[in-house]
């Protein structure tokens, strides 16, 4: 009877193991994409050997840190890389009710194939990360991969200032595979290509738009071959506002400052002088400060030759101030000459002659007139006369130059050459 049971008992544990675990063993058996013999680091096929396609876009959230002393910028974007590997597995178990795609765990990227592009000029590129790393992989049902990241990086733009502080800095970012060819692959803009974020705000640019994309095959020495290139330029112009307010405004204000003195007595000399060394020393300090904020080149810069006009006019007025000192000492001078030797016939101003015309007569050794009369009897000192010609030849003078400056500013601004 023992024996009886005992064969039974076995024959049930046999039936068992041939049924029930079979069917959990199937139910929990993974699915996956990936087919047996699927190599990660050979290239998916394509129709006839024809290049994979590579479609990239990019959408930027920021752009910050736009660093001029090592000429680059730092960008928050979220990246997106989409291509066809025929050779995956797509069980429909994996889509839910209709869904054309599913999102994989990002450890699955790593068994995949997957493009080696990268950043030409890029500095530093890093996936953001805060308790994991921001990216993913979703899977279509055409066997379509698109992968995507929240990226940072720091990228290199060689900048020109010559028109500073109303340059343009054009900063192309180019896009490359670093292995293969254009005859393994070719990179295009996706339909949406680059977006900038609508609430980036820059401090000191503004980011024109639309956005420059090129498609291009490029010859590449390092890598002795011609490979697929993308490149999207950002056009940065630099807002003026700012420099309006801080630079060209109170460097205006100073110069006409300066003109005061020549409404000033020539016997109040410490508030001439004062005055235009003033000016002059402001001028100095401005255009110190100024130059911290960009770094030193080679060339002469717009606000070089905005400073530079201002100097020289405060300057001019301090030399006018000097030339008409010495033409008063000298007319006292001659003056009291005059007064002291009356017995000899000298005389220091021109007289009106019968025939109407004005003759000087002035001290040997002397080019010029220290004074003379008009025909209305009225005596013209020269110093006097230079003072008040300097009230309107010193406005005017700066006005041609306000006129010449600006127009060849902005118009040549316009214009920036593309450094790629």
């Amino acid at each position: 009877m023992l024996g009886a049971v005992l064969v039974l008992f076995i024959l049930l544990c046999g039936l068992g193991n041939a049924i029930i675990p079979k069917q959990a063993k199937q139910f929990h058996k993974p699915k996956s994409i990936l087919p047996e013999h699927y190599l990660k680091e050979v290239r998916p096929p394509t129709y006839k050997g024809k290049p994979l396609k590579i479609e990239f876009s990019m959408t930027v959230v920021d752009i910050n840190s736009i660093n001029v002393e090592d000429m680059d910028f730092r960008m928050d974007m979220f990246l997106r890389q989409q291509w066809t590997d025929t050779r995956l597995q797509i069980p429909e178990e994996i889509f839910e009710y209709g869904d054309e795609y599913v999102t994989l765990p990002t450890h699955i990227f790593n068994n995949l194939w997957q493009p080696d592009l990268y950043f030409l000029n890029s500095k530093v590129v890093e996936i953001a990360t805060l308790t994991h790393k921001f990216s993913s992989v979703t899977l279509y049902r055409n066997k379509t991969v698109r992968y995507s990241a929240r990226m940072h990086a720091i990228v290199a733009c060689q900048m020109e200032f010559q028109y500073y502080p109303m340059d343009i800095q054009i900063c192309p970012l180019s896009i490359e595979s670093f292995s293969y060819d254009n005859s393994k692959m070719g990179l295009k803009w996706s339909d949406t290509g680059v977006v900038v974020s609508p609430e980036l705000k820059l401090l000191q640019y503004h980011i024109a738009k639309p956005l420059v994309l090129e498609e291009s095959d490029i010859y590449t020495n390092e890598k002795n071959g011609n490979f697929s290139r993308l490149v999207v330029n950002f056009r940065f112009e630099r807002q003026i506002g700012h420099h309006l307010i801080q630079t060209f405004a109170p460097s205006t204000l100073v110069v006409v400052v300066s003109w005061f003195s020549f409404w000033l007595s020539l016997d109040a000399v410490p508030g001439r002088v004062t005055l235009l060394v003033t000016c002059l020393l402001t001028l100095v300090t401005m255009f110190t400060g100024l130059r911290s904020d960009i770094p030193p080149v080679a060339y002469v810069k717009a606000i070089d030759l905005w400073m530079a006009g201002c100097m020289i006019f405060v300057f001019s007025a301090l030399s006018e101030f000097v030339i008409v000192k010495v033409l008063e000492e000298r007319y006292k001078v001659y003056k009291q000459k005059e007064l002291s030797e009356a017995n000899i016939a000298t005389q220091w101003c021109t007289t009106l002659a019968k025939s109407g015309k004005s003759t000087y007569t002035h001290e040997p050794n002397t080019w010029l007139p220290l004074c003379w009369k008009t025909k209305n009897g009225v005596e013209k000192v020269l110093w006097c006369e230079i003072d008040r010609m300097s009230r309107s030849i010193f406005p005017v003078l700066f006005l041609i130059f306000l006129v010449v400056y600006w127009p060849l500013l902005i118009t040549g601004k316009s214009s920036p050459i593309l450094i790629v």
